[in-house]
């Protein structure tokens, strides 16, 4: 009866139901331990092993289901949390599943939040709402440590600060989130925190509105100080996601591998490690501090890239927590939407990810920014030559500098000559202007040239 019942569940509630019937203080199993004291001696050895025995396996029947319907119980999770906790945490917790001693578990990662002490609703910022973790136990907090962490909450945040501007679209926003199968609904602009406690825009809607009037910078300059700037590019006035992307690009582009073929294998190398670029450019932008409207800047010199974002480690954040991961948002409802865009991974695992390619040297603190700095691959100083393989043949005497988007070009040339630059763009899912910035790159190159004009073809240089 209880298997098919399990079985036969439709959803957690379900589940959760039977569980408790089964397990519970009142459930079958408690009954049937108590029901034990009356069973003759010569028997209970035997019922005793029975009953232990199928609670085991409708232990295990139930476990199975719930693991069946992991993803409704992520959800569950999330909602729970987000529902039952304030101030709002969302953007300071995350939810995955991993395997464990070949189990699969969920895993959920806490950061550490600027408005403290964060507190179970219904309990109200008492002692017994508030907790605090020691060792493996939660204990209850005292008055004086609630009224000490509520003097020092950050009240200065960008969801309370108004937006200078009220009348925002958000038509890049919805196109971003309807891109990953999500849909905004009217009260999008309540359920993704953009709104102040009065009802207005607040700075971070303006942030990611599709108009507004901060411009990230990508700077060049010849040389290794800033004497002589080459480049200046701006990437701004627009949604800070689109920003993003643009920024990326853009060093994407400038991130030149170097293609050498040998004997035996075909060596590439970046200027930069892309992993750790890409987690640095994210990381500056979401926890750049904007309330004093200065954005996060990149500059490119001949010997290095630097990263600069305003504000220095957060409050209450050490270097040592900062190195092992330990996440503090500062932006945590920005944090929340790149996360639902999939332009981060799990909370804390951006700084590791740049450790893995560059050493705590590269971080520079200070007062009120962190720089990261981070110097050209050694490796591939100096002239390469030599023949190259797909997408180019034939043999090449100067120095070879493909990203791996002007390999996906030409791969899309390889495979169609007349191909467009907007169904490039499509197809690579970049923007128009990105595809075209590729294309003269390539030319300027001699990798590939045009022939016969807007109604020719793409010809691959041999």
């Amino acid at each position: 009866m209880w298997k098919t019942k399990i079985d036969s569940s439709q959803n957690l509630e379900e589940l959760e139901k039977i569980r408790v019937e089964l397990f519970g203080k009142k459930g079958y199993f408690p009954a049937q331990f108590i029901k034990l004291k009356t069973i003759p001696n010569e028997e209970k050895r035997d019922f005793a092993n029975n009953l232990n025995s199928e609670k085991s396996k409708l232990k295990a029947k139930v476990k199975n289901q719930i693991l069946n319907n992991i993803d409704e119980l992520q959800l569950k999770i999330k909602d729970r949390l987000k529902h039952n906790i304030s101030p709002s945490i969302l953007g300071l917790f995350d939810i995955v599943v991993e395997e464990f001693l070949e189990e699969k578990i969920i895993k959920i990662i806490i950061a550490s939040g600027n408005e403290k002490p964060y507190y179970i609703k219904k309990r109200g910022m008492s002692e017994k709402g508030c907790f605090i973790r020691i060792g493996s136990s939660s204990e209850p907090m005292s008055a004086k440590m609630i009224e000490e962490l509520f003097s020092r909450r950050v009240r200065v945040s960008l969801r309370n600060i108004a937006s200078p501007r009220q009348d925002l679209t958000f038509e890049q926003l919805y196109i971003y989130y309807t891109a990953k199968g999500y849909k905004l609904n009217e009260n999008f602009a309540k359920n993704l925190e953009l709104l102040t406690d009065d009802g207005k825009y607040n700075y971070i809607a303006y942030l990611l509105a599709d108009e507004n009037g901060v411009s990230i910078k990508v700077a060049k300059y010849k040389g290794t100080d800033r004497v002589e700037l080459i480049e200046n590019n701006e990437y701004g006035y627009t949604s800070l996601i689109k920003a993003t992307k643009a920024v990326l690009e853009k060093l994407d582009i400038e991130n030149t591998t170097f293609a050498k073929i040998t004997p035996k294998e075909r060596i590439e190398k970046s200027l930069w490690d892309k992993v750790a670029i890409r987690e640095a450019v994210i990381n500056a932008i979401i926890h750049n501090d904007y309330t004093n409207e200065v954005p996060p800047k990149f500059e490119i010199f001949d010997d290095r890239l630097e990263i600069t974002s305003a504000g220095g480690l957060p409050l209450g954040l050490s270097k040592e927590e900062f190195f092992s991961g330990v996440s503090n948002p500062r932006n945590r409802e920005i944090m929340r939407i790149y996360k639902d865009l999939g332009m981060v991974e799990q909370l804390g695992s951006g700084i590791p990810r740049i450790l893995r390619a560059y050493s705590k040297d590269s971080f520079i603190f200070m007062p009120n920014f962190i720089r990261m700095v981070f110097y050209k691959n050694n490796a591939i100083n100096g002239s390469i030559s030599g023949s190259i393989g797909s997408p180019i043949s034939g043999s090449i005497d100067t120095q070879i500098y493909l990203t791996e988007r002007q390999k996906d070009i030409i791969d899309l040339i390889r495979q169609n000559p007349k191909v467009s630059y907007r169904k490039m763009a499509q197809i690579l899912d970049i923007a128009d202007s990105a595809v075209k910035k590729h294309l003269n790159k390539l030319k300027e190159m001699g990798v590939i040239e045009r022939v016969g004009g807007t109604r020719g073809y793409w010809r691959i240089i041999d």
